[in-house]
């Protein structure tokens, strides 16, 4: 009876286990973290990314958890100054750490990247622009996190960084099936091109139809297993800034006005009036390169505004060389190739921002954009702070903005009719600020090794514990059939 019991006891223990089904039990991923700084032109801001430790396809799922802006100009600004460089990233320094858990803190990889502004100091003075970075790197390697360095980004990462950015927000790359449970590759993937537009320079960055011939303005990048080839050039120079910079040089100049000490100014609004030093002009090679009359003195020339549309459009053309390309359909201006634009366009920064002001959509008609920006240019200076006192500061440039974006969307990259509704102005996408840095940061962890899961055996809890309470009564009946057996023996 007792074997019998023991036979029976272990019978049902199989018979249920048998039932039990085993699944793979995946322990959750570990979250990290990454911290990248912008170091434009005009000023600097800090972005904290995350992400899963489990990446798809080498390719990390990544979120923005903060952005800070530093207080200030960008550090391009403290060449006479570097120490000030440094410390003026403390505070937005101090504030992502509270945002990471202090148990990552020393793995968070910590980057600085310094756009055009930091490109033109390097071309007027590489010891300052070396010496800021120095100070830079000193401020960020005091802070508790895994330092990787501070260097000027070529205008060409810049592009594509940004490209990268677009195409991940808008689910481009890889977007989540709540059916198959997991990220995939949408079946028809709609690449979006990416126009940038910051102080110093302009970018543009695009899936051409067809391959791109000159391979100096391409750039190749793996992103969740597959291969993307775009080509992507940045224009040192015509930043909105520095175009500012440049239109007013140019019509000092170009007037032969240098010996006299008002200038008229087409693209500025009636009775608007700007003081300017010849001086000026030397901080930027932008401005210093082309005429070396400037240096001979430091006088003031008073720039007027006439609101003058059509005079405005001309000045602002023979800011860019256009006869450099001759008969070539593959270029742009100043000699530049570029293959037709094709596919849709987000215009971001600089772009956004003036035609969100005009309210300009590329929904209208090239018709009504012209309208309205001509419209807008005649408006006396008067006129235009009573409507807009909270733009008094940018309120004069938005006409020479507004024609400079037209005339280097249409006349530059040849947007036409037909592509020009193709082209979508936007500041943010999936509700997270467009830029540089999170396209960057998604490169970037790609080249960190994804952590292996550690994978072990389960079972459904429920089922588990149904089987733990067969097995007790099965042991239990096995032990009071062995009792019984016994006790019979002994009777």
């Amino acid at each position: 009876a007792a074997t019998v019991g023991a036979l029976v006891a272990l019978s049902i223990i199989a018979l249920v286990l048998s039932l039990v089904k085993i699944e793979d039990v995946t322990l959750p991923p570990t979250v990290k973290y990454g911290m990248v700084f912008d170091a434009g032109s005009s000023h600097t801001s800090l972005f904290v990314y995350e992400w899963d430790s489990d990446k798809e396809n080498d390719t990390g799922v990544v979120s923005q958890t903060l952005s800070c802006d530093v207080q200030g100009q960008g550090i391009s600004s403290y060449a006479n100054n570097p120490t000030k460089a440094g410390d003026s990233l403390r505070e937005c320094l101090d504030k992502a750490l509270k945002a990471v858990p202090a148990a990552k803190q020393r793995d968070i990889p910590a980057y600085l990247g310094a756009t055009a502004g930091m490109r033109l100091l390097r071309e007027q003075n590489s010891s300052a622009a070396d010496q800021v970075l120095a100070e830079v790197a000193k401020t960020m390697q005091e802070y508790p996190v895994a330092f990787k360095g501070a260097r000027i980004l070529t205008g060409e990462e810049e592009g594509a960084y940004g490209w990268i950015t677009i195409n991940y927000l808008l689910d481009s790359f890889t977007k989540y099936s709540p059916k198959a449970r997991t990220w995939v590759r949408p079946e028809a993937a709609n690449i979006f091109g990416a126009l940038d537009l910051g102080g110093a320079s302009t970018q543009i960055s695009f899936m051409p139809e067809s391959s791109v011939v000159n391979w100096n303005e391409a750039s190749k990048f793996m992103l969740y297993g597959y291969d993307y080839n775009i080509y992507t050039h940045s224009y040192l120079c015509y930043g909105q800034n520095e175009m500012l910079k440049r239109l007013a040089k140019e019509l000092i100049v170009v007037r032969g006005e240098l010996g006299g000490t008002r200038v008229d100014h087409p693209c500025y609004p009636k009775d608007y009036n700007e003081t300017v030093s010849l001086s000026s002009f030397r901080t930027s090679p932008c401005t210093n390169r082309s005429d070396a009359r400037l240096t001979l003195s430091d006088r003031n020339v008073t720039l007027e505004g006439r609101g003058n549309a059509s005079g405005c459009l001309a000045a602002i053309k023979k800011l860019f060389n256009f006869s450099a390309c001759g008969q070539s359909q593959d270029c742009t201006f100043d000699g530049v190739y570029q293959p037709p634009v094709s596919g849709h366009f987000i215009a971001f920064a600089g772009f956004y921002y003036t035609f969100h002001f005009l309210n300009l959509t590329s929904q209208q008609s090239l018709n009504d954009v012209n309208s309205t920006v001509e419209t807008f240019c005649k408006k006396n200076w008067t006129e235009l702070v009573e409507n807009f006192p909270q733009q008094k500061q940018y309120l004069h440039t938005y006409c020479s903005m507004a024609t400079y974006i037209l005339t280097l969307l249409l006349d530059g990259y040849k947007f036409n009719e037909l592509t020009w509704s193709n082209i979508r102005f936007s500041r943010q996408a999936a509700n997270t600020d467009i830029g540089w840095t999170l396209g960057f940061m998604l490169n970037f962890t790609n080249m960190i090794p994804a952590e292996a899961l550690e994978q072990v055996k389960g079972h459904q809890h429920s089922l588990w514990a149904g089987a733990v309470s067969f097995i007790v009564l099965a042991m239990v009946a096995g032990l009071l059939a062995a009792f019984l057996q016994c006790f019979w023996k002994t009777k």
